[in-house]
């Protein structure tokens, strides 16, 4: 019982040798500069085609948040809640929690055509909702920045580098 023990306890700190070291290899770093050499106008392409989509639904910034947050919450941003559904395997899109409640799919489709014009095959689908997500919060939090004073409208201009 004692070397069964024993050896249980050699795997276990084996194991975590392995993860600690294994896993600083594989630690990836996020950066904002990720895209500058090989597709420089994603932020704006995305950015335009938001700004674009807002014109006709004002609840498009929170609809392309809501997707983000959908995404990641299962088993992390993968994009899978855009995969449609094929014969014998249902989608996440189309799964009772997000059927018709999910929306902003076909601003997506169109920011992934935008970018596939720009740049093919660079911009991950998992990276156009992260940047929709992000320039999403931007644009409602510009939004909230009109003020109503002294019954007048005062415009900021150039908060967050936004301009609409």
């Amino acid at each position: 019982m004692a070397a069964s023990s024993s050896s249980l306890a050699v795997v276990v700190v084996a194991a975590a040798v392995a993860l600690v070291a294994g896993g600083g290899a594989a630690v990836a770093q996020l950066c904002e500069e990720y895209y500058d050499c090989t597709c420089p106008d994603a932020y704006d392409i995305v950015r335009r085609v938001l700004i674009d989509a807002h014109r006709s639904d004002a609840r498009i910034f929170a609809s392309l948040i809501r997707l983000h947050f959908h995404d990641c919450f299962v088993q992390g941003c993968d994009a899978s809640l855009l995969l449609d559904s094929v014969p014998g395997m249902p989608s996440e899109k189309t799964s009772p929690p997000n059927n018709n409640s999910a929306r902003g799919f076909p601003v997506v489709d169109d920011v992934k055509a935008a970018l596939e014009d720009a740049c093919p095959g660079v911009v991950s689908c998992a990276d156009i909702l992260a940047l929709a997500a992000e320039i999403s919060v931007e644009l409602v939090i510009f939004i909230n920045f009109i003020y109503y004073y002294h019954g007048n409208f005062i415009i900021i201009i150039n908060v967050l580098r936004v301009t609409l």
